[in-house]
């Protein structure tokens, strides 16, 4: 991360892994917007028929390559899959390095990441899909893969903003700084999957109202609301 996303309050926190490359080579070696055509093509794809029934076949034909190109770029459909999640952590990773880092206290930081979830939600639905197939059993032998790598950025961010929260007695000073990482992250992902799965949207009217989905300010305002109050300040 750059030093906008960085912080001296982690230090024996989890370190961000380093990079994995599932591809060949040669899909380095194309244009971009083929790389890009390709990614987006496959994330379709597996969104909508899951990893399990997804062909590859069908992929290169839908993307405009051939099925020996393909393989040309990707060892399988493994490969292939594995490469559209990196693609999505580096989409996330992006994101977050917009979010103002530094002006605020840790509400105003976490109303940033609400709002940065709302965006990334609906501009990547089919991602969002790929990260909740992910969390199967089914494909557990590809998303431990990934999942360590994806988790640790927001871990690391947010235990970082815990700990300074307490140093600067905006928080209670009691609070369990990686369980109370895990709680703030949970709230993400919740949100995260009410924009792309039908059931979390559906479960997100029956608690929040009919309105939810579409009433961005409520949620923000809501989900502050309980945050600071579970951090130990009230109003």
């Amino acid at each position: 991360m750059d030093d906008a996303m960085s912080t001296k309050t982690e230090p024996d926190g989890p370190k961000e892994p380093s990079d994995h490359i599932y591809h060949k080579e040669a899909f380095d070696n194309i244009p971009e917007e083929k790389r890009a055509r390709i990614l987006a093509t496959a994330a379709a794809e597996f969104a909508s028929k899951g990893f399990a029934t997804a062909n590859i076949n069908v992929i290169a034909k839908k993307a405009g390559i051939s099925i020996g190109s393909m393989y040309n770029y990707f060892e399988s459909k493994e490969a292939l899959f594995l490469t559209v999640g990196e693609n999505g952590y580096k989409i996330i990773e992006s994101i977050l390095k917009t979010i103002n880092t530094q002006d605020g206290d840790i509400f105003d930081k976490f109303e940033r990441i609400i709002r940065a979830v709302q965006k990334y939600s609906r501009l990547n639905p089919e991602l969002n899909q790929i990260y909740q197939d992910m969390a199967s059993e089914g494909l557990a032998h590809l998303s431990r893969q990934l999942s360590r790598k994806m988790e640790t950025i927001t871990a690391v961010y947010l235990r970082g903003l815990i700990a300074e929260a307490k140093q600067q007695g905006v928080i209670a000073p009691d609070l369990d700084d990686p369980v109370t990482a895990f709680c703030l992250d949970n709230l993400i992902i919740a949100l995260q999957y009410s924009y792309t799965s039908e059931y979390f949207a559906e479960r997100m009217k029956i608690f929040a109202g009919d309105d939810a989905l579409d009433n961005d300010e409520k949620m923000v305002k809501g989900i502050m609301r309980f945050v600071r109050g579970a951090l130990g300040v009230s109003g």
